[in-house]
């Protein structure tokens, strides 16, 4: 995982140049390129969940599941939080349930053979 992967909440006065911009897009696009991680992405799109909750999501184990997690984790797009002794993911910012979202709707354009729309 490159350096620049830790997505820290730039703002536009903060923008990197644009080959930057798409080395990191890049490296999103690639995590999401999973389907256990764009599985546990879509479901903590609906909230913040532990990780028994997030393997009844999965078709994976327990172990790939926290795997996942940390890699998510470690590229900043998940946060955790302590609740007692579970620990608790949820997704960093909307954008990402937004880019999950239009990305199995072109799923299901495909599937069901669906005409493109804006």
């Amino acid at each position: 995982m490159n350096a620049r992967m830790h997505l820290s909440g730039a703002h536009p006065s903060h923008q990197a140049d644009e080959g930057e911009r798409l080395a990191v897009a890049v490296e999103v696009l690639g995590l999401l390129a999973d389907r256990t991680r764009l599985a546990l992405l879509r479901r903590l799109g609906e909230g913040e969940a532990d990780v028994t909750t997030l393997t009844g999501a999965t078709d994976a184990t327990r172990t790939s599941v926290s795997q996942h997690l940390a890699r998510l984790r470690l590229a900043g797009l998940v946060t955790t939080r302590k609740e007692g002794r579970r620990v608790v993911y949820a997704l960093r910012h909307g954008h990402l349930r937004r880019l999950v979202d239009e990305a199995l709707s072109i799923a299901d354009h495909q599937i069901g053979h669906l005409p493109p729309h804006d």
